[in-house]
């Protein structure tokens, strides 16, 4: 019979699995809340639990099974699988593969989230098997996935892509998570648009969103670009401001690994043209003509299962067992 693959992808909030067969086809996929008490220490058992009840349910053996590929949000040694940080999960100098191997008795693969996200859009979703593409995930933070000659760029210490911390405005620019100020995170995240629409609400408190706010709406990354859809000029300059910073960031990247598709995924990709529109049209003010010429902006395919299908494609790329 043929064997199968499991795909995970450990967020801060939920872990997604999927049951795939070696040529990609996703079989079937399930989700937990990720339990963060105990600094995590329930996420293994968990998993593994989950992985067992779904393979129970369609009558396959574990030995069956090629390998498990995980993604996991935060810092991360690929070769060991060794955590050293994941801040939202609560995992400091945490084990992972070495303890999802004991649990399971299959081979487990570790890659950082965003590059496995990078990994299967490549795969299976809109980077159409490309070698060279850089994948941006936009949501509360900006995660990202930069792909040369078809392996992912981790760096010396696993640091290589980390786009969500390009250097924009490091003088005058908000503080970011990672203690630097004026990082791409604070231009363009959700959070980071969220945070100029206060500060534009400060400086011009009669203005719409000012009423908004007063009326008690929450201000949220959506409302202002639906504000920036009905031409409102705050809302617009917010979204312009945004996009800008993608557009410059792709450009400098694309000197680096000149790719052929930049993919722009994540929940602030929902607001689909009106983003893409203005992040392609920065990216050709500042690129060279001959990197913009090659690289196509579009939005990802694969929405949430991207992760899956990353951690899906570690094993099946490594092969067997």
């Amino acid at each position: 019979m043929k064997p199968y693959i499991i795909g995970v992808d450990i967020g801060g909030t939920g872990i997604q699995s999927g049951l795939f067969d070696t040529n990609g086809q996703l079989v079937s996929t399930w989700n937990l809340k990720t339990n963060n008490k105990d600094r995590g220490s329930s996420i293994v058992e968990d998993v593994s639990q989950s992985i067992e009840k779904k393979l129970s349910e369609h009558q396959l053996d574990k030995s069956m099974i090629l390998g498990i590929g995980i993604g996991v949000a935060g810092f991360i040694d690929r070769e060991s699988g060794f955590i050293h940080e994941s801040i939202n999960i609560g995992w400091r100098d945490f084990p992972l593969k070495l303890q999802m191997e004991k649990r399971m008795g299959l081979p487990v693969l570790i890659e950082n989230d965003a590059n496995a996200a990078a990994l299967g859009e490549r795969w299976k979703g809109a980077g159409n098997g490309a070698n060279d593409l850089i994948v941006m995930t936009i949501g509360t933070g900006v995660g990202g996935g930069v792909i040369a000659n078809g392996e992912i760029i981790a760096g010396a210490n696993g640091m290589g892509g980390e786009i969500g911390h390009y250097p924009l405005d490091p003088k005058n620019g908000f503080l970011c998570n990672c203690g630097k100020h004026g990082c791409l995170e604070t231009f363009s995240s959700a959070t980071g648009i969220v945070r100029h629409a206060l500060e534009q609400v400060k400086r011009n408190p009669f203005g719409r969103l000012a009423r908004l706010t007063k009326k008690g709406n929450n201000l949220s990354s959506k409302l202002i670009f639906q504000l920036a859809e009905e031409d409102d000029p705050e809302a617009t300059a917010i979204v312009n401001q945004a996009a800008d910073a993608l557009g410059y960031t792709i450009a400098a990247l694309g000197v680096i690994c000149n790719p052929v598709y930049a993919l722009i995924g994540g929940g602030v990709s929902q607001a689909g043209e009106l983003l893409l529109s203005k992040i392609e049209r920065s990216f050709k003010k500042y690129a060279l003509t001959r990197v913009s010429d090659i690289c196509e902006i579009k939005l990802c395919t694969l929405g949430q299962d991207a992760g899956i299908f990353g951690g899906a494609y570690l094993v099946q790329k490594n092969g067997s067992r």
